[in-house]
């Protein structure tokens, strides 16, 4: 440690050199060497017990205090992919007090979500999601534990599982129909897709949720509310925080991003409170709920019951119960509407894709008659279509960031104890060494082969993969190909005379179009009753 550091410090002292105060300043002097002592020798133990300990993945130049948060472009999916480019496919930013650590090759996204999966299933939480998840009591934020694997159960075995969503097929067909005579009223004027298929998934979550426990007349003003509330909260979940940066300065959350994510789950709360208590009248007042003519418990009701039965060692929550809900409505909706919109904008791109689809449908449904789910395992080119969509373009193009409970080591360097892990899927789905024109969509590529979203090929994982693997890929698989079905086959789509078609995509915490995709439906069925 060179004493030249500590110069201004001592010329900023001013002490008159008088016999009286020689002996205050040789007792200063001792002490301060004496800290300086200290200080050399923990440094030299710092330093001898780092030997061999290997070093923290290479990167960008960082500034004093705030890293490299000013060089950070916002679109941080293609800025990540640009500085994997440069610096390997492990890389690290500091990002204010915190390091970001960037995963871009299938090789070193196994060893952080496989062969090393229990060190990293924990999250780092943003400031914002704390308010939106009820201070993280949701199955998306919980630490991995005891607690995380019972909410993953509740999701899994008793709302998400096969047999449940059968229960509730009647409920989509309904509200998708619904949606198809909205596209068929618009006949010939441009319609934004995107806008009306998160309404229609929406409409779906939210009477899944509850079924009949409210009344049909509330429903519209309720969905209107929702879709508001969920877009500003997605909206303050995608944007930089300095209370993420600098965790010291939570408190004061300089930019009110915590305030208004407070003030809109509080507006959630309500909802979710006043629902609740109208289900618990109906089962007091011994009334089943019902969907479209089908006797079935609605997942408001399943989880009340979970709750009042649950293990006294393992008990489920209300604030629990509330967050789980709450998983499902923001979970739900943005992100299965915007893989339509962006699937919609790709096939009129190329037109001959949207021919085949529509092929495919003739030969299986017929143009006199309507989509089913029934229809959907038998229309293999459209799958291969929503597979390429999520190569393209995955729901979540670096994943929920991972955090390790512990410092470890990744691809030969030292990944830090609470690092924010990054991992590109979006980049490993476009790399150019794993796919022949990685930038085309082409649907072909998944005819007939092995490509799955499983979560165990790590050249192709837009679910994520490990513990963390998204919970509700059937749910999403379900709506997606019956959605596009359903669209593909009842209309023809143009372009409004005059409009260019534009791919580009916007990063948030959900991957999405950065201009809505505004298009003119034609009906092509055999009889306007198909559209009723």
């Amino acid at each position: 440690m060179s004493l030249k550091f500590f110069k201004p410090l001592f010329d900023s002292f001013a002490m008159p050199l008088h016999e009286s105060n020689m002996e205050k300043n040789g007792v200063f002097f001792t002490y301060f060497l004496g800290i300086l002592a200290v200080l050399w020798f923990v440094s030299f133990l710092i330093s001898n017990s780092n030997k061999g300990v290997p070093p923290l993945p290479p990167g960008p130049k960082a500034f004093p205090l705030i890293g490299n948060l000013h060089s950070l472009d916002p679109e941080l999916h293609t800025y990540f992919a640009s500085l994997s480019q440069t610096y390997g496919p492990i890389c690290r930013l500091w990002l204010g007090k915190k390091i970001g650590i960037i995963i871009t090759s299938p090789s070193l996204a196994r060893e952080v979500l496989k062969d090393q999966d229990t060190l990293f299933a924990n999250r780092d939480m943003p400031a914002a999601a704390r308010e939106s998840s009820y201070g993280g009591k949701d199955i998306v934020w919980t630490p991995y534990g005891p607690k995380w694997r019972m909410l993953r159960k509740v999701c899994v075995r008793d709302m998400l599982n096969g047999s449940a969503l059968d229960s509730v097929c009647g409920l989509r067909r309904q509200e998708l129909r619904e949606s198809i005579n909205c596209f068929y009223n618009q006949s010939g004027s441009p319609v934004n897709v995107g806008e009306q298929m998160f309404l229609t998934m929406l409409n779906v979550i939210t009477s899944m949720i509850w079924g009949d426990t409210v009344k049909v007349e509330e429903r519209a003003t309720l969905g209107a509310e929702f879709r508001h509330v969920v877009t500003e909260m997605t909206e303050l979940l995608g944007m930089p925080n300095l209370s993420d940066f600098y965790p010291g300065l939570d408190w004061f959350d300089l930019q009110g991003l915590t305030k208004k994510m407070k003030v809109l789950s509080k507006r959630f709360d309500k909802i979710f409170e006043s629902v609740i208590d109208q289900r618990k009248e109906l089962d007091r007042n011994g009334e089943m709920g019902t969907f479209v003519g089908r006797e079935s418990k609605d997942f408001l009701q399943v989880l009340l019951k979970l709750k009042d039965e649950a293990d006294t060692k393992m008990p489920l929550s209300m604030t629990e119960l509330k967050a789980l809900l709450m998983d499902m409505v923001i979970g739900g909706t943005d992100t299965t509407s915007n893989t339509v919109e962006f699937a919609m904008a790709e096939i009129m791109n190329k037109p001959y894709v949207l021919r085949k689809l529509q092929q495919e449908l003739e030969r299986v449904v017929g143009k006199d008659n309507i989509v089913e789910e029934s229809h959907i395992q038998k229309l293999p080119y459209l799958y291969a279509v929503m597979k390429e969509v999520l190569r393209l373009h995955p729901t979540l193009p670096l994943l929920s960031r991972h955090c390790p409970s512990e410092t470890c080591t990744v691809g030969g360097y030292t990944v830090p104890k609470g690092s924010r892990v990054y991992v590109n899927v979006w980049a490993m789905q476009r790399d150019p060494s794993i796919w022949e024109n990685p930038t085309e969509f082409h649907p072909e590529r998944f005819l007939g082969n092995k490509w799955d979203y499983s979560g165990n090929d790590f050249n192709y994982f837009p679910f994520g993969s490990g513990r963390r693997i998204c919970v509700g890929i059937a749910m999403a698989e379900r709506m997606f190909m019956y959605s596009l079905a359903s669209l593909v086959h009842s209309f023809d789509w143009k372009l409004p005379e005059g409009e260019i078609l534009d791919l580009t995509e916007k990063f948030g915490v959900v991957l999405k179009k950065k201009m809505p995709l505004m298009v003119i439906p034609t009906p092509r069925l055999s009889s306007p009753t198909l559209y009723e």
